[in-house]
């Protein structure tokens, strides 16, 4: 559990207060931590604030409205005085702990500390410098809303209760690590999710002891996941707005986290990583078609390439018809290391690409495509079925929605490879029933990861197979206990 400093009480002698805070905020160690002594009605005054997070204009308009306050305004209930009539603002808020007020400053609002008074108040006219909602590149549409979640969390819990305005929408707020204080929401339906669900998440959120989350809402997944070396997701990431509205409608619970446009769906088994948007912005069958070629691309970026190497070592299991298939010369190179060669290339390439300007993509792209590939075939490194199937199988990866799951399933592709190099047929064979035991061995948050296919229910595998028409979706997910299971 984070550890707390010990309250410090707010005194009524200003200097000792501005003393304290003086050296807790480093006030002359960091030119952006500002301290304004003032004097508003005869009245000593004192403000902290850091540049760069509050609105200059709305400041300067507070503090012209108390330059007109006289004196004999202030003589009784000067607080309340203020903070009802003087100070015109709507986030605005009060306390008697100076640590409170420390880690207040640091989060953005202005700290404003009165000569006589033994509370504060806390003005939070804070903003974060922040680019615009624009369409996620890795969730993009052909049809549908452009908006995409921001590094702002106020922003991206804004736009998820523009979509979703239901009176029992709850964003519960929490604070983790001990020297960040990285702002995290916990985002739910309380009338539709599991309360068992919210109450686990927020027992762990609020138990992860840690100094900061430098990596926001990824530092958050490896404390809630349980599994440090499992590299499937147990969480979802998302970026568009919808999807995380439809998630809420369904029983999940969203969890945002200040500094990342990605919201955390929990919980989610495998079958919601292979679904995009995309499905629902077109009519059903276009729509389950779309989800047909994706499932077919995701089977081949697993299983084709490993299938194709143990025809390839035993010819006697392919049928007559099929005996083309295999190399017409072997190389000069054994195919499996081939295999490992091309894996690897193929995410230099990918590193290369994330730091390459856009401006040398093209380039990039030319040297990928004729220098490296076509060269690497005609000397000899690679046959053209390597290339070829191994494309397949990397456009698997590619067609995958979830950036971690195709991560995922390209380490047990190799693995499968391995397998099947070392056992042949059985290894082949014994490395899928692994994939599908370990599957079925995992949860998330109480969830079996391969519901509904293990344990099997008939009704939901139809809709992880069938992209169904919303009007016949009448019913939430039994497997994540909704409090109304009707839609």
């Amino acid at each position: 559990m984070e550890q707390q400093k010990d309250k410090v009480l707010v005194k009524e002698s200003i200097e000792e207060n501005v003393t304290y805070l003086k050296q807790e905020l480093g006030v002359g160690k960091s030119f952006d931590i500002i301290h304004l002594d003032v004097e508003y009605a005869e009245r000593k005054m004192a403000m902290f604030l850091v540049d760069g997070l509050v609105k200059d204009d709305l400041l300067h308009l507070l503090m012209k409205f108390l330059a007109k306050v006289k004196k004999e305004e202030l003589e009784k209930n000067t607080l309340k005085k203020l903070l009802r009539t003087y100070i015109p603002y709507i986030e605005i808020s009060t306390t008697d702990d100076l640590t409170e007020i420390v880690s207040g400053v640091l989060s953005g609002p202005t700290a404003l500390i009165i000569d006589g008074i033994d509370e504060a108040i806390l003005i939070d006219a804070r903003t974060y410098p922040v680019r615009g909602p624009e369409e996620p590149d890795t969730e993009r549409v052909v049809r549908g809303s452009r908006d995409g979640f921001v590094e702002t969390i106020v922003f991206n819990t804004a736009l998820t209760r523009r979509r979703v305005r239901d009176r029992s929408l709850r964003m519960k707020f929490m604070q983790v690590g001990r020297r960040s204080k990285t702002d995290v929401v916990l985002c739910y339906v309380e009338d539709i999710a599991d309360p068992e669900t919210v109450s686990k998440l927020e027992d762990i959120i609020s138990s992860i002891d840690t100094d900061g989350l430098p990596m926001a809402d990824k530092t958050i997944e490896e404390y809630i996941s349980g599994s440090y070396w499992n590299p499937f997701p147990v969480v979802r990431f998302t970026e568009r707005p919808d999807t995380a509205a439809t998630h809420l409608f369904e029983g999940h619970v969203i969890i945002f986290v200040d500094g990342s446009p990605s919201a955390m769906i929990t919980p989610v088994t495998y079958w919601h990583h292979l679904q995009h948007s995309e499905e629902y912005r077109n009519n059903p069958i276009s729509g389950a078609y779309l989800r047909f070629v994706r499932y077919l691309a995701v089977i081949a970026s697993i299983f084709l390439l490993p299938l194709w190497y143990l025809f390839v070592m035993d010819p006697h299991l392919l049928p007559e018809a099929l005996k083309f298939i295999g190399p017409n010369e072997s190389g000069n190179i054994p195919l499996l290391i081939q295999f490992l060669l091309i894996e690897v290339g193929l995410d230099m390439l990918r590193m290369a690409a994330i730091h390459t300007p856009t401006s040398l993509a093209t380039a990039l792209g030319l040297v990928a495509a004729l220098m490296i590939g076509q060269v690497a075939v005609e000397v000899g490194l690679f046959t053209n079925e390597v290339i070829l199937y191994f494309s397949v199988a990397a456009i698997g990866t590619f067609a995958t929605p979830s950036y971690e799951l195709g991560l995922a399933n390209r380490l047990v592709r190799i693995g499968l490879l391995l397998l099947t190099a070392t056992f042949h047929a059985p290894g082949y064979i014994i490395g899928i029933a692994l994939f599908i035991i370990f599957l079925s061995r995992m949860q998330s948050f109480g969830v079996p990861y391969l519901w509904p296919f293990i344990p099997f229910n008939i009704r939901a595998m139809r809709d992880v197979l069938i992209r169904a028409p919303i009007p016949l979706k009448n019913r939430r997910p039994r497997i994540l206990n909704p409090r109304d299971p009707d839609r």
